[in-house]
């Protein structure tokens, strides 16, 4: 039996009565847009949340360090020694960093003196881009964050 198309409207029907299969080009062209504004909208969010989540990583280690620091003080009173760099800053000793691994941020000591610390957590590699910058702790519980010399609020 021959199959041409007759069209009858929008539908393609052959001539024995079945209809054609398939979907048009302006169907798929509307889903690859419905697809493209859900994933300009989604990814940003999406990324935010993964943001969020490292920063919490480094929020968590930085405490963790910080009660470290605390019993390093209990046990020798005194901060210092607490570093492996120059002058108590730099990298944490392996007694103060313990299980704390963070892949995103670099953990430092940045001040250590005989009754005060001060910590910080450096964004790196895929979480330079957060809004918060590099975290801190100090020896009196206070945090903060700061990006590019700003202070940001939020991030604690």
């Amino acid at each position: 039996m021959d199959q041409k198309h007759v069209f009858n409207g929008q539908t393609a029907w052959f001539r024995d009565g079945t209809r054609q299969k398939g979907f048009t080009l302006i169907e798929v062209m509307i889903v690859v847009a419905i697809i493209g504004i859900l994933a300009a909208i989604a990814i940003p969010s999406y990324q935010s949340y993964v943001q969020k989540a490292r920063r919490v990583d480094a929020q968590a280690a930085l405490t963790e360090m910080a009660q470290a620091m605390e019993a390093a003080y209990a046990r020798n009173f005194s901060y210092e020694g607490q570093a492996t760099g120059p002058a108590d800053t730099g990298a944490p000793s392996a007694a103060i960093l313990r299980s704390s691994s963070v892949d995103f941020y670099t953990l430092t000591i940045s001040a250590a003196a005989k009754n005060s610390y001060a910590l910080s957590a450096a964004p790196s590699g895929a979480q330079v881009q957060d809004k918060c910058g590099t975290l801190s702790i100090d020896n009196t519980g206070q945090k903060s964050a700061n990006k590019g010399g700003t202070a940001v609020s939020d991030c604690w």
